[in-house]
């Protein structure tokens, strides 16, 4: 704890003459000589901006789109063309499944549509000779229509038994090797695309999550570069807890990080513009403020400023205001006022 001595400031002098004057018009006596000193113990408390709050979390890099990628049905893999770490342009060929089987239905299939074909055109044309009944006609276009169908879904299932990058990206994880049988569905690659950039993730206690808003500018620094900062800003931020841990999910784009390999632990630091003293009128934070009267208050140079107005109007002593605003003002950091 400080003791600081500055002469009275000018507008404490008109708030205290001022304060004489009604006293007078009241008929209660003042003192004709007030003091020009005035001792007011302060103790300054930096902090990076006025209203600004800082949110500290640990969290990993990783892309922001993270795919799982596998085949729609199951099979034998044939091949598995990438390790994890491989870096692959759009369109690439990944892995793919023993094709034979899937081929065999697409032919099937095919042969199929072409029978339907001919014989829906065969019974048209004997439905307009009067040979066919109108029930038969229509039977044979819904096999026909049915038989189509076969065909193209036999042709998706072959587009799918092949995975192919979705963009530019990298392998983060292989899960299977060339000869086992997986299901459909089942994850074969964890392929992180580039499209999006990169992010770091982080889970934020309640209490936190709710002073922090996408655009927060945010510090990060990697336990693999200590000696390197890293910008970037709040990019998503959860609106649901995560069930396990508690913690709601935070997203942080980060700048220049597309060299850096994914699941590097990261310490990050967001700065909170939306929390601090930013009363919504000078009323409320003049009740702050003249709360020094009974006990100690942080107050920042703006919220001084912006209560300063209201000290004549309240009656209550404006001489320590005035003085921590002139203390702060210099060094531009907020000061502690003690009663």
């Amino acid at each position: 704890m400080h003791t600081l001595r500055r002469p009275a400031p000018i507008g404490a002098s008109l708030l205290l003459a001022g304060s004489l004057a009604l006293a007078g018009c009241s008929g209660a006596s003042a003192d004709a000589n007030p003091s020009t000193d005035v001792t007011v113990p302060v103790r300054v408390a930096p902090v990076s901006e006025p209203g600004a709050l800082t949110v500290a979390a640990t969290g990993t890099l990783g892309a922001k789109d993270e795919i799982p990628l596998g085949f729609k049905i199951g099979g034998v893999v044939a091949r598995v063309l990438v390790d994890e770490g491989a870096r692959a342009r759009a369109g690439d060929l990944l892995a793919e499944l023993d094709l034979r089987e899937i081929d065999a239905g697409v032919a099937k299939a095919t042969l199929g549509a072409e029978k339907a074909r001919r014989d829906a055109a065969r019974v048209e044309r004997l439905y307009h000779d009067s040979v066919a009944t109108l029930a038969q006609w229509q039977d044979a276009q819904t096999a026909r229509e049915a038989a189509e169908a076969d065909l193209r879904a036999a042709r998706v299932n072959r587009e799918y038994a092949v995975i192919t990058a979705p963009g530019a990206g990298v392998v983060l994880r292989r899960n299977v090797n060339a000869g086992a049988q997986i299901a459909s569905g089942a994850p074969v690659l964890l392929f992180g695309s580039a499209g999006r950039g990169s992010v770091v993730r982080v889970g934020l206690a309640d209490r936190d999550v709710l002073r922090v808003r996408p655009g927060d500018a945010a510090t990060v620094v990697f336990d693999a570069y200590p000696d390197r900062e890293f910008t970037g800003r709040v990019r998503q931020v959860g609106a649901s807890a995560d069930a396990r841990t508690g913690t709601f999910p935070v997203e942080v784009a980060v700048d220049d990080v597309s060299g850096l390999p994914s699941g590097l632990v990261a310490r990050v630091r967001i700065t909170a513009m939306t929390c601090g003293w930013q009363p919504a009128s000078t009323k409320n934070a003049s009740a702050l403020l003249f709360a020094a009267r009974r006990t100690s208050v942080i107050a920042s140079p703006a919220a001084v400023a912006s209560s300063s107005s209201d000290a004549f109007a309240t009656g209550s002593p404006a001489r320590s205001i005035s003085n921590c605003w002139n203390a702060s003002s210099a060094s531009r950091r907020p000061c502690e006022i003690s009663a």
